[in-house]
This record gives structure tokens, C-alpha cells and sequence, in this order.
């Protein structure tokens, strides 16, 4: 399988905001007491609804009008946790410091305060959850891999676990890692809708008759050990292992055979080299829903009876509410305060008769009621199951232990393609349309999907109804992209295979029309059906259903170039044996609100856009996947090849999000380390896919760094010239395009621009191309490249 990965990774830094406290040690504190910091909601209108409980923080937070309350949160957890670590001042390479914060809805009190406020124009780029890793970023001087997790209450552990294997692979030395969610309607109306609140204080493991929200922020200081050493710092623990996996089964309840639960513990385990019985304590996700603690109870009790150890359990949930996006993170922290400090929060909220009850169910393992206990621990773990079917688990350890993480040396190819667009649907089609010099037109452009992909496909009606535009476009070209590479997956190996969706704006226009909808008629009329596509990983959720792909699944979101941190995401789970086989796609719509809110902007033409002429861009939107393998899964179906994925490189050069001005050091640092993974020199690159958009800043800046490092002399092709600004969805189809291109798919004779002598366009022979460069931008000044090989 590869090399040893020897890296070990240590938490060095802690940061925690919650309903219960301002700070970790009073977060924690309150929780040895079992304080509760639930009570009447005051920051929504809960009169007519049947709960109207919540877990706020009722204390002054710093005061931040740039940024919307998520960002705040998220940048006291992570100030906390950076003075904490006294990494301030110890980062000799910044590109080598990144930042990955987890988070279920994002910006969306900033959506409820333009829909209510008047729509001004400074709340759109706090709408997403694209600039809370920015923000952070940006405050702290990270310029490496910078993103934000999507995938909605398992978002804060992920953010763990992909730092990690940055760090195990080489890519970087430390990160600020969390999660953050704030309290808000539109999840509250939600849950209502879906009757999922409890009418009490959530009791996890016991009534189990539903959750009460929280709000807060989690953070995190993870290093390598030996930067962690260098620079003398304390250290808390380890982080040993993570395993994430999808249901493949509901989009908002959990597996009852708990099979993909068990399947990402017992993957934690396994990769941490350490027994079950060396598990002292599991801090549950317990929500306190019947489903979510039926499926958890019976995965804990499946892997942990009769392993021969003492566990304990609890959720802390009771505590501080279900934090959404934030959980994974704040539960860490106190996974990790238990684990250093020999002590374990109690679950609170039973009573004498309460305890009779748990006396007969709980077996061997002792869920905490009500009392915090001492401890001695060796290692704890963290769960946290989510949305879409997602499930993550996080060890954290006192020592090093025997990490299985290993890296192959196994190529990555290209060997499947799915594009929806607004020229069409299907690779034959956006061949045939190329070839034929077809192009949108006007300032703004939508892709569409009908009866012909529901045929093909085999989408069902009962299906396709429960999916907003966002999901649809990504199912379909999910679907395409496994159908034209040729994987059916067999009985048995369904975890082998798993998918990277990147996306800038998410379901943006369905948590903003869900949010029109309750401002207008009341929180208590928020609709079941479409709630659950508010979620950013709802599209990899469907996806994952309709497919049975079981294995590792993440959805990152960090403005347009998303869909390129994707590929590289999905590489670099491929050569870490997470898996055989992944998607890697980009996805994002165009509907009426988005082009409300982006000519707002002022970003859209006025009429025909022009790359790099200063016009504006052309509005549009779609999905492409693209399905990459190693060599072994490839020969084994026969699959074609379109190119070889060689190296990637992911940086930032913090600027105000919503503007790029000033961050060309970005796009060049990210070029030039794409470069050196695949181990080839500027000299050698054929051909730039570019990421120019009509829009002047972003011009700008591809042409300068250009010019730095080719001398404006290599050939630039841009997708957007034929489908408009799509987004993530342009950013992967540039690597579709220019694998069709190294495939010889594609005419050889294709239109590209120079910038040797101002702005030139020349029709240029690809037959000769071996070596591409793929670049994207994200608004606040992350950049992705990619470099793909002939294969």
C-alpha cells in the first residue's frame, strides 16, 4: 500500500464559545457542573411555533459589522485558540499554515437581515459559508490550503481530519481548524418544520423526543509534531485518526442498521492502531432524536461490548444544544479537555425514574447521566453523524501510538466525465459543441436537466421531487461522469469509492427563498420539504443515495475555485488509500436570486460579456464531475484514460472577501506548487487554463502572474468563453476541458488568449500538449492549480 505516513499530528491550541460559556475553561467548567444553557429563544420569533427552546449565547460578543455573527464566533474560538498555542510569530512559511472551518448554514442571519433590512448590498458576501475560513485566514496570516467543510453537523470534525492529512502528506505544518454556527431562523424554523425540536431540553440517550439548537464556535490548533517541537510548544494530545463515510440511505435520518456510522469508528480505530478497549471515553453525537440515538446506540454497543474495556459516554448536547456545523469542533474540545484533564461531562436531564430506565439498556457502557466522573484516559473519541448521511469520527490520544496511515505510488488518473452546462448536457455533447464554436450569449445563462437525464439516469419521480436545482444538477452529472468512467461498484466495496463536491454559493438560493418564505408568513411555517436542501452536502447526500457510494464524502466550499480544490482533495484522498476511486466535482446554480444578487454586486455585464475586456462576467452555472482512480481500479474495469493528475497546489493572499485586488501572490504561490508536485518547471506547461472572467480585478491578476511566470508567451484557454462564469462548475470543467484536450477528444486547433503584448487571441495547436495547468480563484484570494499530465 505504499509508504508509512510517520507525521505525527498534535493539538496544540484550544478555543471554545458556546451557550454555556466565553471561553474553554469556562465552557468546561460549566460542563463538569452540568450547567444548561438552554432556555427561551430570544434572537428568533418562536410565538407560534410548538418549541421555543434554544441554546444562545447571552453574553456581549465582540462587535465585528464586516462580517456576519458566524465569522465572529468563529474568530473568537480561533483567536482563543491561537494565543493559546503561541504560534503567533512561529511560522516560518506561511503558504505551509492553512485554515479549514467547518460549518451547516453559514452566513444565513446575513440573509435574514437583507431579505428583512432593506437588501443592502454590504450582507450579500456574508451569505455563504465560503468567508469563514477567509475571515479567519486573513486575521491570522495563513496563506496555505484555506476552505471551509460543508457537511452540515459532521462539518467541524472533517475539518480535523483533512488537516491532518495535509500535515501526514507533506502539504503543510500547521492549521487553525473548528467549526461555527450561529443561531438563526431558518434552522430553527426548519427543524420545526420537520418536528424534529423538542418541546424540553433535549435529553440525548434518554427521552430522546428531539434536539434543542445551539450556537457557537470550536478551534483548534493542529500541527506536525516536529514544527509543534521546534518551536517548544505545549502539547495537549495527539490526533491519531479519523474515518468519515455516507449512509448512502436517507437525506435527514441516520441508517437504522447503523452500518455507515460503524463503518467510520471502526475505520478510526483501525487506522490508529490502537484497540477498542484503549477507547476510555466517546463523546457522542447524541442529539436526542429517537432515530439519530437508536442508530448511535446500537453502533456503540455493536463495536464496544465485550471489547473488554471501561467506556464512557456522553453528549454534551444536553448541555449546549446541537451546534450544528459547530458541534464536531466544540465536542472535540471537549473530547480533548476530558482526555488531558482524567475527567468526563456528564449527559444531564434524568431523573430518579430516568435512571431505573438507562439501568436496563445501557449494558456495559456508562452513558454519564447527569454527573461528571473521573477518569484515567489513554484515548477518546469524538462522533459526530450529520445530514446527507455523513459520519465522521476523530481519535485523540495522550500519546503517539501506531498510526496505519499509509501513501501509494500509484498514478491518478482522469477516467470519467460528467458535464451539465448551458450549452447541454453529456460529453458528447460539449464536444460536439465545441467543435462547433457554440457559446452563450447575453449576460446570463442557466443549464437545464429534463426527461431525457431522468431516462437515462434512471430518476425516478419520487426521486427527482425531493431535489432543488442544486442537488439535480449535481446527481446528474455525478451519475454520468461514474457512467462514462465505468464504475459499478460490487457488493462489499461500496466504501471504496467516494466524491469531493466543491461549491461556491451551495444551495444558496434555496436557504434564501426558504428565508423570504418565514419572513413573510412566520417561523412556524417553514417547509419540511425543503429544509433539508438548505444544507450545503444535501448534492453529495442525493448523489450518494442514488448511487450507493458509501465511502469518503465531503463537501468543500470556498468561492469559485471550489471546484478545483475538489480535484485536488479527491488526488489526495486517492494516494492516501482513503479510497479506490473518487468524484471530484463543481457545482453552482444560476436562478433569479442569484442574478438579483450578483449584478448587485456589480459583477454581471450589462450586455455581452468579453474576457479580460473589463465588462463584467456572464452569469451561468452547471455541475461537472469528474471521476478519478488509481491505476489498479482503472485496469481493473478497462476504464480510459483522459490525462494523469500530477499535483496541485492550494494557497491564499488574505484580502477583504468579495474583492481579489492585491492578491496576486496567491495565484503564483499555488502555480508554482502545482508545479513542483508534479515535478516540472514553468518552461514545461503547454498551456494555462485560465480563470479570467470579464470581471477587471480578477483579469488583472491572471494576466500579471502570467506575465510573471511565462512571460504572457503560454497559450491560455478559458472555458468561460464558451459557458459563461460558472463557478465552481467552470473550475472543474476546466480540468474536463483540458483532459478532453490531452485525449485528443477535443479539435486540436482551439482559441486561446496571450498576454505577451496586451490581450491577443490566436488559434493555437493542441496536438503537441503534455503538460496543463489548471488555475481558479475564490473571492477573498484563495487559489487552487492543478497540473494534469498526458496520460
Amino acid at each position: 500500500m505504499g509508504k508509512q505516513l510517520n507525521t505525527r499530528c498534535v493539538v496544540t491550541g484550544l478555543g471554545m464559545v458556546n451557550a454555556i460559556g466565553a471561553n474553554v475553561e469556562e465552557c468546561w467548567e460549566n460542563a463538569l457542573a452540568g450547567k444548561s444553557g438552554i432556555d427561551h429563544v430570544k434572537s428568533v420569533n418562536a410565538d407560534n411555533c410548538y418549541a421555543n427552546l434554544g441554546a444562545e449565547i447571552d453574553f456581549d460578543l465582540p462587535e465585528n459589522k464586516e462580517v456576519d455573527r458566524v465569522s465572529v464566533l468563529c474568530l473568537k474560538a480561533s483567536e482563543e485558540a491561537f494565543n493559546d498555542s503561541g504560534i503567533d510569530g512561529n511560522i516560518e512559511d506561511a503558504t505551509r499554515f492553512g485554515v479549514i472551518m467547518g460549518s451547516c448554514v453559514g452566513g444565513v442571519v446575513s440573509i435574514e437581515e437583507y431579505i428583512k433590512n432593506g437588501e443592502k448590498t454590504e450582507d450579500i458576501n456574508k451569505m455563504t459559508i465560503s468567508p469563514i475560513a477567509n475571515n479567519v485566514a486573513t486575521k491570522f496570516g495563513a496563506k496555505g490550503v484555506i476552505t471551509n467543510v460543508g457537511n452540515a453537523c459532521a462539518a467541524g470534525a472533517i475539518s480535523v481530519a483533512y488537516a491532518c492529512e495535509l500535515i501526514r502528506a507533506g502539504v503543510a505544518d500547521a492549521f487553525i481548524v473548528g467549526g461555527a454556527d450561529a443561531f438563526a431562523s431558518v434552522p430553527f424554523s426548519g427543524f420545526h418544520a420537520l418536528h424534529a425540536l423538542s418541546e424540553n431540553p433535549c435529553s440525548p440517550f434518554n427521552h430522546s423526543n428531539g434536539i434543542t439548537l445551539g450556537e457557537g464556535a470550536g478551534a483548534m490548533i493542529v500541527e506536525s509534531y516536529e514544527h509543534a517541537m521546534k518551536r517548544g510548544a505545549k502539547i495537549y494530545c495527539d490526533v491519531l485518526a479519523a474515518g468519515i463515510s455516507s449512509d448512502a440511505h436517507h437525506i435527514t435520518a441516520p441508517r437504522p442498521d447503523g452500518i455507515g456510522q460503524m463503518y467510520a469508528i471502526n475505520r478510526a480505530i483501525d487506522m490508529s492502531g490502537l484497540k477498542k478497549s484503549d477507547i476510555g471515553y466517546v463523546n457522542a453525537h447524541g442529539t436526542g432524536t429517537a432515530k439519530n440515538d437508536e442508530a448511535e446506540f446500537l453502533s456503540l454497543h455493536t463495536i464496544f461490548d465485550n471489547a473488554g474495556g471501561e467506556l464512557a459516554v456522553s453528549s454534551v448536547k444536553a448541555m449546549v444544544g446541537h451546534c450544528l456545523g459547530a458541534a464536531g469542533a466544540i465536542e472535540a474540545v471537549y473530547s480533548i479537555k476530558a482526555l488531558t484533564e482524567g475527567k468526563v461531562p456528564p449527559t444531564i436531564g434524568y431523573s430518579d425514574e430516568d435512571l431505573e430506565v438507562l439501568k436496563e439498556k445501557a449494558g456495559d457502557i456508562d452513558f454519564m447521566p447527569n454527573t461528571a466522573k473521573e477518569k484515567d484516559l489513554k484515548a477518546v473519541m469524538s462522533n459526530n453523524f450529520a445530514f446527507g448521511g455523513s459520519n465522521a469520527s476523530v481519535i485523540f490520544a495522550r500519546e503517539a501510538g501506531d498510526v496505519k496511515e499509509t501513501e501509494n505510488d500509484s498514478e491518478v488518473y482522469i477516467t470519467g466525465l460528467g458535464i451539465v452546462s448551458p450549452l447541454g448536457n453529456g460529453v458528447e455533447n460539449y464536444i460536439g459543441k465545441i467543435s462547433e464554436g457554440a457559446k452563450v450569449e447575453g449576460n446570463s445563462a442557466k443549464c437545464e436537466v429534463g426527461k431525457e437525464d431522468f431516462d437515462k439516469f434512471d430518476i425516478k419521480m419520487a426521486f427527482f421531487r425531493k431535489l432543488d436545482k442544486f442537488s439535480l444538477i449535481q446527481v446528474v452529472s455525478g451519475l454520468e461522469a461514474l457512467k462514462d468512467a465505468g464504475i459499478v461498484l460490487e457488493e462489499g466495496k461500496e466504501e471504496d469509492y467516494g466524491m469531493i463536491i466543491g461549491t461556491g454559493d451551495g444551495p444558496l438560493t434555496t436557504v434564501y427563498e426558504f428565508e423570504d418564505h418565514i419572513a413573510k408568513e412566520g417561523n412556524e411555517n417553514g417547509s419540511a420539504f425543503n429544509f433539508p436542501n438548505t444544507v450545503y452536502n444535501a448534492a453529495g447526500g442525493y448523489l450518494s443515495i442514488k448511487t450507493g457510494l458509501r465511502g469518503y464524502n465531503v463537501t468543500v466550499t470556498n468561492g469559485s475555485q471550489s471546484g478545483l480544490q475538489s480535484v485536488a482533495y479527491a488526488y489526495h484522498e486517492i494516494k492516501q488509500n482513503r479510497a479506490q476511486g473518487m468524484l471530484a466535482t463543481g457545482t453552482d446554480e444560476n436562478s433569479a436570486v442569484m442574478e438579483k444578487l450578483y449584478t448587485q454586486l456589480g459583477l454581471v455585464a450589462a450586455g455581452n460579456a468579453k474576457l479580460y475586456g473589463e465588462t463584467g462576467m456572464t452569469l451561468s452555472d452547471g455541475s461537472v464531475s469528474v471521476a478519478l482512480e488509481n491505476a489498479e481500479s482503472a485496469a481493473k474495469h478497462g476504464a480510459k484514460k483522459y490525462a494523469r493528475v500530477a499535483g496541485y497546489g492550494m494557497t491564499h493572499e488574505g484580502v477583504k472577501y468579495g474583492t481579489v485586488k492585491g492578491s496576486e501572490a496567491g495565484l503564483k504561490s499555488a502555480a508554482e506548487k502545482a508545479l513542483a508536485m508534479a515535478g516540472i518547471s514553468a518552461d514545461e506547461v503547454d498551456a494555462i487554463y485560465g480563470l479570467g472572467n470579464g470581471c477587471k480585478d480578477v483579469d488583472d491578476i491572471e494576466i500579471s502572474v502570467n506575465k510573471e511566470l511565462f512571460g504572457g508567451k503560454k497559450p491560455v484557454i478559458n472555458v468561460r468563453e464558451f459557458v459563461g462564469e460558472a463557478r465552481s462548475a467552470a473550475a472543474t470543467l476546466s480540468v474536463a476541458h483540458a483532459a478532453l484536450t490531452l485525449s485528443g477528444e477535443l479539435p486540436a486547433k482551439q482559441k486561446a488568449f496571450f498576454f505577451e503584448n496586451g490581450v491577443e487571441e490566436k488559434e493555437v495547436d493542441t496536438a503537441g500538449f503534455k503538460n496543463i495547468l489548471v488555475v481558479a480563484v475564490g473571492a477573498g484570494g484563495s487559489y487552487s492549480a492543478v497540473v494534469l499530465k498526458k496520460a
